[in-house]
C-alpha cells in the first residue's frame, strides 16, 4: 500500500484509506476516537475514555484497543499508560517504540532509553 509506504518514510501523517469497522458498537467508538489522535500524539487509556464519554471504562477502552485489527491505520500505538510508560502492542513493544520514535512523539522518559 502507497500510503503505508509514504507514513514509513516519513511523508505522511494521515490516512485517506477508507475503513469498515467490524466489532461492537463500544470498540466501534474506541477505534473511531483513536482515529483521531493526530500524528504525533500520544493520549492515554484515561484520557481516551473521558473523551467517548466512558471515564470508569478504562480496562474495556484498554481491550478495544488490543483488539484493533487496523493497526497503523487506526493508530493504537499512540495509546500510552497513565504514567507515561508504553502499555501492550500487538506488534511488540520495539514495535511501538519505533512507530512512536518515527512521529516524534515518544514520551520523554522512554525517548532517554532509546
Amino acid at each position: 500500500m502507497i500510503q503505508l509506504d509514504e507514513y514509513f518514510a516519513g511523508q505522511r501523517r494521515e490516512f485517506d484509506v477508507p475503513l469498515m469497522f467490524a466489532g461492537t458498537e463500544f470498540q466501534k467508538a474506541v477505534w473511531d476516537a483513536l482515529s483521531r489522535i493526530p500524528y504525533g500524539r500520544t493520549e492515554t487509556y484515561g484520557e481516551l475514555a473521558r473523551r467517548i464519554g466512558r471515564p470508569a471504562a478504562v480496562r474495556a477502552i484498554a481491550n478495544a484497543v488490543g483488539s484493533n485489527a487496523l493497526s497503523i491505520l487506526v493508530p493504537c500505538h499512540r495509546v500510552i499508560g497513565a504514567d507515561g510508560t508504553l502499555t501492550g502492542y500487538a506488534g511488540g513493544l520495539p514495535a511501538k517504540r519505533h512507530l512512536l520514535a518515527l512521529e516524534n512523539s515518544l514520551p520523554v522518559e522512554i525517548e532517554q532509553l532509546c
